[in-house]
């Protein structure tokens, strides 16, 4: 009971509609966390079963489009080649994504602190994300010796450019309020950078970083399918390759199905990194705990 009510006795005017639409407002909430999580599952369920009936009714033979029911056969019976495979996949995704980071991110702070270094080496940098990782790829593999370098090579030309333009733009974009207190003050170029640009930065290299994520990820997928590995130390898209040769359909979906898992929970881990990171001042973070 608010101080009027216990004053006059007599309820606040509009109290009633109040809580109402508090009541409303806390519905809607409760049922959209439900929704989130049900939904995604209902329509994966529903999209599972549309494609069993319809290759039970068109009779579609299974080295053509297998059911559900075959592709997660050979996902189990074939799951220590295909997790060895994914393991090796995702090595290469992981490095690329850290030296994603490391390099866009020290890139970034480099750019900031030095006017004409950005001048003369993000147009590089631009033509770099532009041009198609397809076309380097086979330069970068008559160079490089080791495979595996090159796929790492290749996987983190493709991840660092969002990481690197993310955090720069998050570095020129502080507050200039805060940014004539911190002069004010008599702040050095260091503390300016540290107190101030580097906080103001971080949602924006968050953000960068997700995009990055699934981007190393789909590096070093064309990776692979260019460097042509096979045998034993394949990843998952030299599994793709080799039951394509083979026509074993239900092997390619249950690989394609694993890279698609990886990326849901490399995407799901960043997100909660950035919330864990931002939910106690950003204003993103809190409109979504509101």
């Amino acid at each position: 009971m608010s101080l009027v009510e216990r004053i006059t006795g007599q309820a606040a005017p509009g109290a009633g509609a109040i809580d109402a639409d508090e009541a409303r407002r806390q519905s809607r909430a409760r049922m959209e966390r439900i929704a989130r999580w049900v939904l995604p599952v209902v329509m994966l369920l529903a999209t599972l079963w549309l494609w069993d009936r319809i290759v039970a009714w068109n009779e579609i033979p299974h080295y053509i489009l297998p059911g559900p029911g075959r592709v997660w056969d050979s996902l189990t019976g074939d799951w220590a080649m295909l997790w060895d495979a994914a393991l090796l996949t995702a090595r290469i995704t992981l490095m690329a994504l850290v030296l994603a980071v490391l390099g866009g991110a020290g890139l970034a702070i480099l750019f900031n602190q030095s006017k004409m270094l950005e001048l003369s080496l993000y147009p590089y940098a631009v033509i770099l994300q532009v041009t198609p990782v397809v076309s380097i790829a086979p330069l970068i593999f008559i160079y490089v010796e080791s495979k595996t370098a090159g796929m790492l090579l290749c996987a983190w030309i493709v991840a660092f450019f969002p990481v690197l333009s993310s955090t720069t733009l998050g570095l020129n974009s502080v507050d200039h309020n805060l940014r004539d207190l911190f002069r004010i003050y008599g702040a050095s170029r260091w503390q300016k950078l540290w107190f101030l640009q580097l906080p103001s930065a971080l949602p924006y290299f968050l953000g960068g970083l997700k995009i990055a994520g699934g981007l190393s990820l789909i590096g070093a997928v064309v990776a692979e399918l260019v460097a042509g590995t096979g045998g034993v130390g394949a990843g998952l898209a030299a599994r793709i390759q080799e039951a394509g040769y083979r026509l074993n359909i239900a092997r390619m979906f249950a690989a394609l199905s694993m890279i698609a898992a990886m990326g849901v929970f490399i995407f799901a881990a960043l997100s909660l990194l950035s919330h864990l990171l931002l939910r106690k001042w950003h204003e993103s973070a809190l409109k979504r705990e509101s």
